[in-house]
């Protein structure tokens, strides 16, 4: 299975402060925009998603079809395929993607300790 790139996106308090503390670490802005609320930040091959109040608590974030510069990778697994052998598997999800359309959608699952593991496809 080919989740695609990972990143972890956790849930800030303050924005310009988070960005900061990032950057002092080494990340620079690779995506996203402070009036959005959000910032994609790069170090390497390492993401870290910033998000003000968007949601609650952290999650780990997969995007099938893109590597970790946000470059479309091919092949790739589409969502659906990924959601169905979930689902074959067991693996109960707390939303799906709707297996009757094509393109960006996404679903979530948690994992056996409650962590939050989100699957979102952009293109």
């Amino acid at each position: 299975m080919k989740l695609g790139a990972f990143s972890i996106s956790l849930s800030v308090k303050d924005l310009p402060v988070s960005r900061q503390f990032y950057e002092h670490l080494g990340f620079h802005v690779f995506a996203g925009s402070m009036e959005h609320r959000y910032l994609i930040m790069k170090n390497g091959n390492a993401l870290v998603g910033l998000f003000q109040g968007m949601f609650t608590g952290n999650m780990l974030t997969f995007n099938p079809g893109w590597d970790e510069n946000a470059n479309k990778v091919d092949p790739f697994d589409d969502i659906r395929l990924i959601q169905k052998s979930l689902k074959e598997n067991g693996i109960k999800l707390d939303s799906e993607a709707d297996e009757n359309t094509t393109g960006p959608a996404s679903f979530v699952i948690h994992d056996p300790d409650g962590n939050v593991i989100l699957i979102d496809q952009h293109r």
